[in-house]
């Protein structure tokens, strides 16, 4: 399935277990989540309940063996947006995918605003006090997933795995770069790039 996902366009990271899975969902910004409810460690519901007490809005499709009403009925009031029930078809569940997520982002709108900036990330366009600001493809990466969890920290490693393709790898040196010139460029709005050693990097308006 991780392989299909793959080959069909998305980016996708699989974890292997509940314990896993939580983590990652804790560290990194996803557009969507696919939850399989027989996971070892961590179930599938305990998972899906920890990532909506964190306020965690990615759309959810639970994968099942369960065909039990009692199972639905706890997937979606702990949460979930839809069931797919074992065995299933892979061009369903990407049909299910693509809904899923066109419903998100009509809900999330396509424009994040955070003091003077605002990113239209539909079009990648980022203007600071009305005027457009260019920055690198790079860059502009690194501040979307920022802007995306203001007031949490962001991770090095999960901003290296968000920027790393197929055929190149991005090294913990670099993403330092990226942020180095984040901050001579935002500094002067009135937004800061915090380093929480350790941790990650945070986004901060100034006093």
């Amino acid at each position: 399935m991780s392989l299909a996902l793959t080959r069909a366009g998305y980016t996708v990271d699989w974890s292997h277990d509940g314990h896993e899975a939580d983590i990652a969902l804790h560290d990194q910004v996803y557009e969507a989540v696919i939850l399989d409810l027989g996971l070892p460690r961590i179930d599938g519901f305990e998972v899906l309940k920890r990532m909506r007490a964190r306020k965690v809005t990615a759309p959810v499709i639970i994968l099942t063996a369960r065909d039990d009403l009692d199972d639905r009925v706890r997937g979606l009031d702990l949460g979930a947006d839809d069931y797919l029930t074992k065995p299933f078809k892979l061009p369903e569940l990407e049909a299910r995918l693509r809904a899923q997520i066109r419903r998100n982002n009509a809900l999330l709108g396509s424009t994040i605003e955070y003091g003077p900036l605002v990113l239209n990330i539909k079009d990648r366009m980022l203007t600071a006090n009305g005027e457009q600001m260019l920055l690198s493809p790079r860059e502009l990466s690194v501040l979307e997933m920022l802007l995306l969890r203001v007031g949490r920290v962001v991770s090095k490693d999960s901003i290296v795995e968000a920027l790393c393709k197929w055929d190149e790898g991005v090294g913990n040196n670099a993403i330092e770069v990226y942020i180095h010139r984040l901050r001579k460029k935002l500094e002067p709005l009135g937004i800061n790039v915090l380093t929480i050693r350790g941790l990650g990097y945070l986004l901060q308006k100034a006093p």
